[in-house]
């Protein structure tokens, strides 16, 4: 990996650390007289018998921790769920590692625990749940006429699709006994304060993994319809298409409904979110010298797509100082979808890096563009994105690499790898969807 730019990597920290739990909890929950104040609500912890603190996420653990911190031996019991390699141990719950993003055996058995913690508390308990990205395939129950093999079948074909976050979800929420309201289901009639940090544009309560305390407005046919949307009716399991096709009759339970009265006992709080991160590197950025517009905090769309469409921004801000004067910092965050037609490796991060490469080859600006995903993890790589600039072309060609060959088969990680270009940072401890830094100068 190239040593990155001072200023990108100042910037990238400062925007990570905004969104990690270690800095948004202490700046949104803190616990006075035995009142647990969150942002603005106000839970009064003398009104409970027990406390459980639970939780799904690439991020669950960490926040885990951070209420320990606030909350310490008041903590009755609990269970969070989290991604392989995110294990950290907490002092008052378990904490269990699991399939991400494709469900799997660990999945199912960790949320059962929690589970049984929903459906033992009672009127007079108190459940915290810490929900992050990730909870969508980390926290499941899936109906007994879907078997684990089907559902996740159903889950990597849509995820090579280019369906985007909202669509995923939709099929989720309709292929299981947990999310889009369900666990607030179990949870009542104990009252249940679920802790947000957004992965999702908009910010969409029922979105963020998969709602599982939060009011759906999809149903059935909408689920069915998606599937339909990307054509994939014939290759989607016929378990999961008749199990959509009896919900659209009425013969299965819809998720939770807005008005509907357990939702009385439920409150859902988001701390933190991508527009966070923004700003933290806007701030960072400007420290350094840069003027510095965030150009888009809703990024969505075909990776390939967006990633050329930015190069265009780029050779704007660099010929005409437009849309802000150099030294420029643009920044945007969000989250696109890529659409596998190839056999190679790579995420949505890298896919766009290179297809900016390719729309600014030939192009003798000064520039740097990074695209990550703030939890460290783009698609199926160890990589969080990757870097491009001018000289980059110098590897490439000594290389004889061909971007085209490459972007063609959706074999982005392998560009970047052998350009020496990829952006690995490990594990971050949040997420928040993706953010692009571009520098021109």
């Amino acid at each position: 990996m190239i040593s990155l730019n001072k200023d990108l990597n100042r910037i990238f920290a400062s925007a990570v650390e905004a969104v990690k739990p270690s800095a948004l909890i202490p700046a949104n929950i803190r616990i006075d007289n035995n009142l647990l104040l969150v942002k603005n609500n106000r839970v009064d912890l003398n009104a409970y018998n027990n406390v459980y603190l639970t939780g799904a996420g690439k991020a669950s653990t960490f926040m885990a921790i951070e209420m320990e911190k606030i909350l310490g031996a008041k903590i009755n019991g609990g269970v969070v769920i989290t991604k392989y390699d995110h294990l950290i141990k907490c002092d008052y719950i378990q904490v269990i590692e699991a399939g991400h993003p494709v469900t799997d055996e660990n999945s199912i058995n960790a949320s059962e625990l929690i589970i049984e913690i929903a459906k033992y508390a009672g009127k007079d308990d108190l459940i915290l749940f810490m929900l992050s990205g990730g909870a969508s395939a980390l926290l499941e129950k899936i109906p007994d006429e879907i078997s684990l093999t089907d559902y996740q079948k159903t889950i990597s074909l849509l995820l090579k699709s280019g369906a985007d976050i909202h669509e995923m979800n939709v099929i989720r929420k309709h292929i299981s006994l947990v999310k889009g309201g369900q666990l607030a289901r179990m949870i009542y009639p104990a009252v249940c304060v679920t802790i947000i940090i957004s992965d999702v544009i908009g910010d969409s309560i029922e979105t963020i993994g998969s709602g599982p305390t939060a009011p759906d407005p999809s149903t059935f046919k909408d689920a069915y319809d998606i599937v339909a949307k990307y054509q994939l009716t014939e290759q989607v399991p016929s378990s999961v298409i008749s199990y959509l096709k009896d919900g659209i009759i009425g013969k299965k339970k819809e998720t939770v409904k807005t008005g509907d009265t357990i939702l009385n006992s439920v409150k859902n709080i988001l701390i933190g979110n991508n527009l966070t991160a923004l700003k933290a590197a806007k701030t960072a950025a400007e420290t350094l010298g840069y003027n510095t517009k965030i150009h888009n905090h809703e990024l969505r769309g075909e990776a390939r797509v967006e990633g050329s469409d930015i190069a265009k921004i780029i050779r704007e801000a660099a010929n005409n100082q437009y849309p802000i004067k150099k030294p420029a910092c643009i920044l945007f965050g969000g989250e696109t979808t890529v659409t596998v037609k190839g056999k190679g490796k790579g995420g949505r991060n890298t896919e766009l890096a290179l297809a900016a490469l390719l729309a600014l080859k030939n192009f003798d600006g000064k520039y740097l563009l990074a695209s990550f995903a703030t939890d460290g993890t783009d698609g199926n790589t160890n990589a969080a994105g990757a870097v491009i600039y001018p000289d980059l072309w110098d590897a490439i060609n000594s290389k004889g690499l061909s971007p085209e060959k490459y972007l063609n088969d959706n074999n982005s990680y392998e560009f970047f790898k052998q350009a020496d270009s990829l952006i690995v940072t490990g594990r971050t401890e949040t997420n928040v969807m993706d953010l692009i830094v571009t520098l021109i100068w």
